[in-house]
């Protein structure tokens, strides 16, 4: 039976060494070498691991880093300096967002795991997680695999090390097939003691598989999860979600998301997962400040996705476990102008961390040639000028800790006219007939304004920043069905401006 988890030191620094994983797991836009990539990677994670700010205490060192060819997995072995004679391999989870992540998995198929030799019965993992392990355990740097790297850090251990294994995420998954594929060699000074901690992982095998895992011999065999992340119900249990969430503050699931839910669990098909190790529930409310994001609590399955994205991300179980958050990457936050030709000296609003000489700023898919960085009381300023482009392009930037996401306003506008962005709308709740303010950025005086599928009658434009419209008969809005929520989208000067949750208008009959 689940139990609520007291935060633990091990459980910290397992979950801040998951964390780092994370690091610079997105290629930059203008494409580089997975070489370049995985040095950055190390990079990047050497800073953190330095860090005496975090649950590691500052005390951990970088020995070796895999990326795999297509940059789908990634692991690294970090050494403890603390004297403890302790190690960690600690394996990337997944980049891509939580459906794709749960579709990706390939549940639908099973396999004999073999990895681990001829346990006494059969053992079957998923067909998808058994390809990221296989990929995990044979990807190298310099020719050196994982098993290579840990065997020469070993034999210059002293005696009876303890070796952790680690996972956020599919990392977590990927973690609980590593560990025991790990035991199965012959290391220098014999058998080291073996722990493994997982945090938000979907399930990587059958019953057979949790039994067999189980049933080795661990320092520590713990399971952490959030009790309102969704990822971490695959494959057992995922029809509790049709339940979320406590509304208010919600988003509670409506039909469509429901739905979408039904259609995730009736993957596996006949297979039965089950999830091995003991179960550490880090909650058991919703709704206190902190425990939900705010921004996404109306009923459409893009909240619903929205705050599941929030349930299991890096940041929120180190806030569960009572530790410090690590560095955050780059985030884009304006573009001045946003408009203009090649050569236009445009300066880029950063947040985040990680900013050094390497850092790179990319229009669309080609990078600057010249970036000049200050740090201001206000924040991060990048200044370059336009390279070579064409239409409307995302600004990016790349630092040793990650790449910004493309974001409404890092946009950039060849040639204009300038990018449409809505900032938000009030009321956000109302019926047809509602007067709705809608402010933004380069409303043009003939802009119009669409709630869902339907136009709005009355619009009164005063450019370049606000609009003031009608609310129009509900229509079929977005999603499977018929839904309360739409989005408020203004078609201005041949843009139409980005949806998102500040732009969200909930019908109330």
């Amino acid at each position: 039976m689940a139990t609520a988890a007291p935060p633990s030191a091990a459980a910290q620094a397992a979950m801040t060494l998951a964390a780092i994983a994370a690091t610079a797991a997105t290629p930059r836009p203008s494409g580089e070498a997975l070489a370049d990539q995985s040095t950055r990677v190390a990079r990047g994670i050497t800073l953190q691991l330095a860090d005496p700010s975090l649950a590691t205490g500052g005390t951990w060192v970088l020995s070796w880093v895999g990326l795999s060819p297509d940059n789908a997995n990634m692991a690294y072995l970090a050494v403890n300096t603390d004297g403890s004679n302790t190690f960690a391999v600690v394996i990337r989870g997944t980049d891509a967002n939580v459906t794709d992540l749960l579709e990706d998995l390939g549940v639908g198929t099973v396999v004999p795991f073999t990895a681990v030799g001829t346990p006494p019965g059969p053992v079957s993992v998923a067909k998808g997680a058994m390809e990221a392990f296989t990929e995990v355990v044979t990807m190298t740097s310099a020719g050196v695999t994982l098993v290579q790297a840990l065997t020469t850090a070993l034999r210059q251990a002293p005696s009876n090390p303890t070796v952790h294994v680690i996972g956020h995420s599919l990392g977590g998954a990927i973690a609980t097939m590593v560990a025991p594929y790990l035991r199965t060699f012959t290391w220098p000074d014999g058998t080291p003691q073996f722990s493994l901690y997982t945090f938000a992982a979907p399930t990587a095998g059958g019953t057979d598989f949790a039994t067999y895992v189980n049933s080795l011999k661990w320092q520590a065999n713990e399971r952490y999860y959030n009790a309102y992340d969704l990822v971490p119900q695959a494959w057992n249990n995922l029809d509790e979600a049709r339940t979320w969430y406590p509304d208010p503050p919600g988003p509670a699931a409506n039909e469509d998301v429901k739905a979408v839910i039904g259609a995730i669990a009736g993957l596996p098909g006949p297979n039965v997962y089950a999830q091995p190790g003991d179960d550490m529930r880090l909650n058991g409310t919703y709704g206190p400040p902190g425990s939900y994001d705010p921004s996404v609590v109306k009923k459409s399955v893009q909240d619903f996705m929205g705050q599941v994205a929030f349930q299991h991300a890096n940041s929120t179980y180190l806030r569960l476990l009572y530790a410090p958050d690590v560095d955050a990457g780059p985030v884009v936050t304006g573009v001045s102008p946003s408009t203009g030709a090649p050569g236009t000296q445009v300066v880029i609003s950063v947040t985040g961390s990680g900013f050094d000489q390497y850092t790179g700023v990319d229009f669309g898919t080609v990078p600057c040639s010249q970036v000049a960085i200050a740090v201001l009381p206000t924040g991060i300023r990048i200044s370059t000028p336009a390279p070579q482009g064409v239409g409307v392009v995302p600004v990016r930037v790349t630092t040793g800790l990650g790449t910004s996401p493309a974001v409404p306003f890092g946009q950039f506008a060849y040639g204009g006219p300038a990018p449409v962005v809505v900032t938000g709308i009030g009321p956000d709740t109302g019926e047809s007939g509602t007067s709705v303010t809608i402010t933004g950025v380069n409303f043009g005086s003939t802009a119009t304004v669409h709630f869902g599928d339907k136009a709005s009658k009355h619009v009164k434009v005063s450019p370049p920043d606000t609009i003031v419209a009608t609310a129009p008969e509900q229509g079929i809005g977005v999603g499977l069905g018929k839904t309360k929520t739409v989005n408020v989208t203004v078609l201005s000067n041949g843009y139409s401006s980005p949806a998102g949750p500040s732009n969200e208008f909930v019908y109330e009959k």
